[in-house]
């Protein structure tokens, strides 16, 4: 896979957004999963699933418009000394991202999903979509989704969704504990 935002000028701040592949990325192996965040709007939560995707071998997707520009200080500070070691890739629209993710196997996180997160027999290379901060995936998106592959968080009937990057971090390190945490350091 090619690795559009990685590097030295990604982590010094200097990334104009950019879509596609780039010429000359980075090349990353096989991901353990792909982590899909439909246009996030806060900094530090983005830049601690860059550190969280670095950690379990998986690769970031961001799907414009984002909230925030990519050199954002509390991006960089959130995700600092990891962007060398995950592939960041910014799609266009939803549209662009699930063709480039087409041959994955989806789930898409929502609150409405009809599916608990450790329901799911989750295989390498999965795809998570997870939606913005403040309103969650909208219902055009849902619907291109089996409801198998809506799937939920459990939580307190009164609240009403958990912190982004908790969320992917509570399914990622699920999926990747039915998985053996393959490929993590041993000891």
């Amino acid at each position: 896979m090619h690795c559009l935002l990685a590097g030295p000028a990604f982590r010094a701040g200097r990334v104009s957004v950019l879509y596609g592949r780039l010429s000359g990325a980075l090349e990353f192996p096989a991901p353990m999963f792909e982590i899909v965040l439909y246009q996030p709007e806060i900094p530090p939560n983005t830049g601690n699933i860059i550190r969280l995707a670095a950690n379990t071998g998986s690769n970031l997707h961001l799907v414009a418009p984002l909230g925030f520009d990519l050199s954002d200080k509390q991006l960089a500070r959130a995700g600092l000394d990891y962007h060398d070691l995950t592939c960041v890739t910014v799609h266009p629209d939803w549209a662009h991202c699930h063709a480039a993710l087409a041959s994955r196997r989806m789930y898409a996180l929502s609150t409405r999903g009809s599916r608990r997160h450790d329901h799911v027999d989750f295989q390498p290379g999965d795809a998570l979509l997870f939606g913005p901060e403040s309103r969650g995936l909208p219902q055009s998106v849902l619907d291109g989704f089996a409801p198998d592959a809506r799937i939920r968080i459990p939580m307190r009937p009164t609240n009403r969704s958990v912190n982004l990057s908790n969320a992917v971090a509570v399914v990622v390190y699920e999926a990747w504990r039915q998985l053996g945490f393959a490929g993590a350091k041993e000891g």
